[in-house]
This record gives structure tokens, sequence and C-alpha cells, in this order.
């Protein structure tokens, strides 16, 4: 049995618990919290809830740790301050950190001799495995990504974050146009705000600068900055009412060109459709502990992302049953 620990109990903290449970080959050893441990139920009986501080006294007694924080304020120092423990695995999203947040984690993992897998999700993860598939088997053609519509947890968290702010909901919309456009194959040209907009839904806490606020999410760089971002501040009635799902989605579209003269054009897309983003991307990270788990266990030290991981280990199942069922 692989043995895991959950770093955060959120959302994302609680589906990695669910998938832990339908998962036959792994147990949930232990969740970590900054919170007073007495105050946060989990879903698993007899499973203890400690606190963050004392982590390094589980240090022989985990596998893996999943770290369940936010990309905007917890995984840049949780990462890499983890990773001096115990083998992990991140949802690290902001696409244009991931190079430096990458290198500070990689240092740290392989000075404490463990292994860390950053940015697994569905994307990035899954949506960027897709996009390297593409590149590689139609080259010389163009990537699409389209996300939504649906609750960026991401976006939402780095709207929370903001001082002011009791609760917030983004939601990541594809402009359809555009949609249509990629799908025809006609590789149009397309800026960030041609291809999505965002909306925002935010409570403000009493006495809050609502004017204040919306400017520094709509100027939040690499998350609002670059689009069309709508922010709407409603009640904490509205948004308990309208607002407390977790659906989301999305497209790869990669097109080209093959032939002497290039004469046939392709189409490669994938896409989701998930009720709950959480629940979802916490089954890809217990999918890439497993492999963590086996790389680790073949000697590989330092920082991997997805495109690093061979495919059969992320799955429970033996080379000669994947063979024989999937191949």
């Amino acid at each position: 049995m692989i043995k895991i620990g959950i770093a955060g109990y959120g959302n994302l903290g609680r589906g990695v618990e669910c998938a832990i449970k339908n998962t036959p080959d792994m147990e949930l050893i232990a969740v970590f919290t900054r919170r007073d441990p007495a105050s946060v139920q989990i879903l698993t009986k007899d499973i203890p809830v400690v606190s963050s501080d004392l982590s390094i006294q589980w240090k022989d007694k985990i596998d893996v740790m999943i770290l369940c924080g936010g990309s905007a304020t917890d995984l840049p120092t949780a990462t890499p301050a983890f990773v001096e423990m115990f083998n992990v695995v991140d949802s690290f999203d902001n696409h244009a950190k991931i190079p430096a947040h990458f290198s500070n984690v990689d240092a740290a993992a392989k000075k404490h001799a463990h292994l860390a897998l950053i940015a697994a999700g569905w994307d990035p993860g899954l949506f960027s495995v897709n996009r390297l598939y593409g590149n590689v088997f139609l080259p010389g053609g163009k990537d699409y990504t389209f996300w939504g519509k649906g609750v960026s947890q991401g976006h939402s968290d780095a709207i929370r974050r903001i001082d002011g702010v009791k609760n917030a909901k983004q939601y990541t919309i594809p402009v359809q146009s555009a949609l249509h456009s990629v799908r025809s194959g006609s590789d149009p040209e397309l800026t960030t705000d041609q291809k999505h907009t965002r909306e925002c839904f935010v409570v403000l806490e009493k006495g809050a600068n609502a004017s204040a606020i919306k400017h520094q999410i709509k100027t939040m760089p690499n998350y609002f900055a670059d689009y069309n971002t709508t922010v709407h501040f409603i009640s904490e009635e509205e948004f308990s009412k309208n607002h407390t799902g977790m659906a989301h989605g999305g497209f790869v579209i990669r097109s080209g060109r093959t032939g002497v003269n290039k004469e046939h054009s392709h189409i490669i897309e994938y896409n989701l459709k998930l009720d709950s983003n959480p629940e979802f991307t916490a089954s890809v990270l217990v999918a890439y502990a497993r492999a963590v788990y086996r790389m680790a266990n073949e000697g590989i030290h330092g920082c991997k992302t997805v495109l690093d991981v061979p495919p059969s280990y992320l799955s429970e199942k033996s080379g000669d049953e994947l063979r024989a069922t999937l191949l």
C-alpha cells in the first residue's frame, strides 16, 4: 500500500481523500492543516488530523504528500518546504510562473534526495500532455486551449486572498465565435482576450472598498490583467444560492496539415466536462502520486512535471494487464 498524506483540507483536500477511498493500492495516513486540528472534521474515521508544524514527525511514515494549497500564495513556499521532508505532488496552476516554481522545487528536492511532481491536474496536467502529443504528431500546426464555462479554483483563490474579500468565485468562459473558428480549421490568430472572458462574483467584508478591490482584480498579472474581466459584488445569500457549484471543463485543439504540399488538414481535439473541478483534479493528483512513488523507488530525485512521467506509471495495473486491456 502506498502511504499518502494530505497537506491542506479545503475542496481539493477533500477531493483527494475521496479519491484515495476509491484507490485500492493507497491508504491515507494523516491530514495536515494550518488550522486548529480539532476544528477540522474529515470524512475518514480514525485518521489523525495534524498541525502542519508537526509534519517533520511524520517524515518516515508517508510515501507521498499531496499538497492541496493554492497557487497564488501557498504552493510557492509550501512545495519547497514539504519536499525537504517528503516526496510530493502539487497542483500549481499559474502557467507563467511554472518555470520559476520548478527551479525552486528542483533545488530543494535534489538537496534532500526527494522527488517532486509539480503542476499536476487537468490544466496544467492532462491538457499539457495533450498539447505535447498534438505538437509532435502535427508539427507545424497550431495549439488552442479553451477553458470553461466553469469555476477556476486557482483564480477564485487568488481573489479570496485580497484584503476585504469574504468569498469569491471566478468563471472562465470561452468566446464561442473563437471556438467555432478554430474547429473550422481556419487557423485563426487569437489574442488572449479574444479566446476567453472572466466573470467574478465577489462577497465583500463589511466596510471594504469595492472600487479598489475591483481594480486589484482586473489588473492582477497572470490571472486577470490580459482578459475582459467583469466583477460583480453580491450578497452572501446570493452567493450561497447561485455560486456553490464547482463545475468546469475545457478543450485542447491542435490543427495541422500533412502531405507533400500540405494538402490535407487535421484537427485533434480533447475535451473535459467536469461536475466537480476539485474532485477531478484530486483524482489526477492521486494517480500522479502513484507515479511519484514508483519513480522515487527507482532512485529518481528532483522536480518533474507530467511531461516527464511514463503513462503506465499512473495505473495500478501491471504492464501485462495494460497491454492486454488498453493497447
